[in-house]
C-alpha cells in the first residue's frame, strides 16, 4: 500500500519508512524463522502504552508483537482483528501479566509493523494463512504450548490453531465463538437483512472499494467502529493510536485479500489446501474454551446456540452486558481478562 494522501503526523510517516526498510533488510533472510528478536526496532509508539514493539522473524513475516509479564510465566496468545491493532488488548494484558503470565500480543499480517520478508510472497490473508502464522511466531519465540485468544479475525485466528494444532494450544477464549469457514460454505445466500450486514464485504469485492478503502482507510475503519460498537464512546486519541497500525504497506492488500477470498473471489496459496479442507468440514474445538459475546454487538455474528456444539472439551459461554460491542477487549478487559484466568484454570 502507498502512503495515504494527506497525512500530516510524523509518527506515521516514521513508521512508513522503517516498513520499507524492515522489508527491503529482510529480504536476504535465509532461515524460515530466527530465535532472537530483529536487530531492526519499530517505533516505540506503535506500542502504545503496552511497551515497546520486539520484532522476530517468523516464517514468511517479521511480526511486530508485544510482551507484558515475566519471560518466565506460562504464555498467553491474544490475536486482534480487523479493524483493530494490539491497543484493544491495553487494558487486558497488564491484568494478565499481574498474574504471572507472560502475553505476547502480536500485529496481524499487514498491521502495525508487521512486514513480508520477501517482496515476492503473496500478500494472502485467507484464515489458514494467520493460524499458520500464530504457530510461526510460536515457533520463532521458542513457546511449545500456550493460551490462544483473540476477537473477529484474531478468533478465527484462534479457533483454527485450537483445531488444527491442539498439542500447542493449552485453552481457547474465542470471542464470537466458532468463525471458522470455507468459501464453499459463504457461496449459500443469506437473508437479506443478513447480506446487509455485509455491505463491506461486497464493496471490497470491486475495484472501486479497493481504491475507496485505500483513499480514504482511517475514516472507513472509523465507521467500522461506531457500526460494530454503537455503544462505545471512544475518543479521537483512542482511535488514532489504533490507526497508526493501517499505515502498513501491505494493509489494504491484506484486507481486501482476506474478504474476497471468503467470497471466492481471489486465490489462496496452495500449500494450505490441505489445512483448507480440513476446515471446511468444521471440526470440532476439543480444547477447554470459552466462548464469548457482548450484548450490543453490532458487527455481522453467529448465535451462540448455533456453534455450542462445535466445542466438545470444557465449555462455558459469556455474555457480557453493559452495552458492550464488537471490539470485547478492549470495551470490557476486566471481563475478556478474567475469561481467560478461568479458561486457563479449566484446563488444569
Amino acid at each position: 500500500m502507498n502512503e495515504q494522501p494527506g497525512i500530516a503526523d510524523p509518527q506515521r510517516r516514521e513508521f512508513v519508512r522503517f516498513a520499507a526498510a524492515a522489508a527491503a533488510a529482510t529480504l536476504v533472510a535465509g532461515r524460515a524463522y530466527a530465535q532472537t528478536p530483529s536487530p531492526h526496532p519499530a517505533p516505540s509508539h506503535l506500542g502504545g502504552g503496552l511497551g515497546p514493539i520486539k520484532q522476530v522473524d517468523a516464517g514468511v513475516l517479521s511480526i511486530g508483537y508485544v510482551e507484558v509479564g515475566p519471560a518466565s510465566g506460562a504464555p498467553i496468545l491474544l490475536f486482534h482483528g480487523w479493524p483493530y491493532d494490539i491497543h484493544a488488548f491495553t487494558e487486558v494484558a497488564p491484568r494478565l501479566a499481574a498474574k504471572g503470565y507472560r502475553v505476547i500480543i502480536p500485529h496481524l499480517r499487514g498491521y502495525g509493523s508487521t512486514v513480508f520478508r520477501s517482496a515476492s510472497t503473496p500478500r494472502n490473508a485467507q484464515q489458514a494463512a494467520l493460524a499458520a502464522d500464530g504457530i510461526e511466531l510460536m515457533d520463532a519465540l521458542g513457546i511449545r504450548k500456550a493460551v490462544v485468544a483473540g476477537f473477529d479475525w484474531g478468533a478465527r485466528t484462534a479457533d483454527i490453531m485450537a483445531v488444527q494444532w491442539p498439542e500447542r494450544c493449552k485453552a481457547l477464549v474465542s470471542v464470537s465463538g466458532y468463525l471458522i469457514g470455507s468459501q464453499a460454505g459463504n457461496v449459500k445466500p443469506l437473508p437479506p437483512e443478513a447480506e446487509l450486514q455485509w455491505w463491506y464485504q461486497f464493496y471490497f469485492a470491486t475495484e472501486r472499494g479497493k481504491a475507496g478503502y485505500a483513499a480514504n482507510t482511517d475514516a472507513f475503519n472509523r465507521l467500522i467502529w461506531q457500526l460494530a460498537s454503537p455503544q462505545w464512546k471512544f475518543d479521537g486519541a483512542t482511535f488514532e493510536r489504533t490507526a497508526a497500525s493501517f499505515v502498513n504497506p501491505d494493509h489494504v492488500a491484506i484486507v481486501i485479500h482476506n474478504y474476497r477470498w471468503r467470497l471466492g473471489l481471489a486465490e489462496g496459496e496452495r500449500k494450505y489446501d490441505e489445512l483448507e479442507a480440513k476446515l471446511a468440514a468444521a471440526p470440532p474445538v476439543t480444547i477447554p474454551s470459552i466462548t464469548m459475546e457482548g450484548d450490543a454487538n453490532g458487527a455481522p455474528h453467529p448465535d451462540p446456540a448455533a456453534y455450542r456444539a462445535k466445542f466438545t472439551g470444557p465449555y462455558e459461554h459469556r455474555l457480557i452486558t453493559g452495552g458492550i460491542g464488537h471490539n470485547l477487549p478492549q470495551e470490557a478487559p476486566a471481563a475478556f481478562a478474567q475469561a481467560i484466568l478461568d479458561v486457563d484454570k479449566l484446563a488444569g
